[in-house]
């Protein structure tokens, strides 16, 4: 397929790892990801992150942008009034806390933050934030570079016509937010991504790592937090290598650049190839 009908659809921010994101026209690309993207991180008592693997009520707390930082609001809870979160918090209390295997350093937020959040979680739980800092590696000693509080790696990438694929199997389509991804791509064909290594988005250039092994998020319904067995079962019937379900494709990026709805993507090299 020419490189040439490959554009960017859509760009996401997630903010608080495990949150709702939002789309945005414009990032700025950084060396752990897209700048403000996923650098807050909720912790339980025992300083252990959270997620909606364990706690699915975490879908329910949906985030907007505002100046100079991002509202939380409850879907569910009316008498929780937005809390309203800076991009970067201040450096006056510290602690570390653990991200699978990593031990990260970070800045605590504040009491309100903390507070707002156990009663909106129904657990004590705690904000914190990823300074620069912090440095965590990327998932695999092959692939140099970091990464903020995103699972493995700094961006994932769809493209539209593998979620469109994926809808013509299912009883009931799926929104793209299901898969959390950072960057969509349309003009592809379904999966063609998987095999991308060197590609360009604008000016920009990334590196397609290995394809996306998801989770029980996926079957997360990201407005009433309920759980089903779709899409990972009928995923799993196509989609399945070894053990795992892949849908979108792990990329890192190579430095810095401003990404933009629009831009064109090229594709320069492929695995295998």
């Amino acid at each position: 397929m020419p490189a040439a009908t490959l554009s960017l659809a859509d760009l996401y921010l997630y903010p608080v790892k495990s949150l709702g994101g939002f789309r945005v026209t414009e990032a700025e690309v950084q060396p752990r990801g897209f700048r403000h993207d996923r650098r807050w991180l909720i912790v339980d008592a025992r300083s252990q992150f959270m997620t909606q693997r364990t706690t699915p009520e975490m879908a329910l707390l949906h985030l907007e942008p505002a100046h100079n930082g991002f509202i939380i609001r409850h879907t569910r809870r009316p008498d929780l009034l937005p809390l309203l979160v800076p991009f970067e918090a201040q450096p006056d209390r510290t602690q570390f806390v653990t991200v699978w295997d990593d031990m990260v350093f970070t800045y605590r937020g504040t009491n309100e933050q903390d507070q707002w959040l156990t009663e909106a979680l129904g657990q004590p739980c705690r904000l914190t934030y990823m300074p620069d800092v912090a440095l965590r590696p990327v998932d695999g000693a092959a692939v140099p570079g970091l990464v903020s509080f995103a699972d493995a790696y700094p961006f994932l990438l769809i493209s539209q016509a593998s979620l469109d694929d994926l809808n013509q199997r299912l009883a009931q389509p799926v929104p793209m937010n299901r898969f959390r991804p950072s960057l969509v791509v349309s003009g592809a064909t379904p999966y063609v991504e998987d095999s991308w290594h060197g590609f360009q988005i604008g000016n920009t250039a990334f590196e397609g790592v290995k394809p996306c092994a998801r989770c029980l998020v996926t079957t997360t319904d990201q407005h009433t937090a309920e759980r089903s067995a779709e899409p990972l079962r009928t995923l799993s019937e196509y989609r399945k290598v070894g053990n795992k379900v892949m849908f979108g494709l792990n990329v890192v990026g190579a430095g810095s650049g401003i990404l933009r709805t629009g831009d064109a993507v090229q594709v320069l090299t492929y695995h295998n190839a």
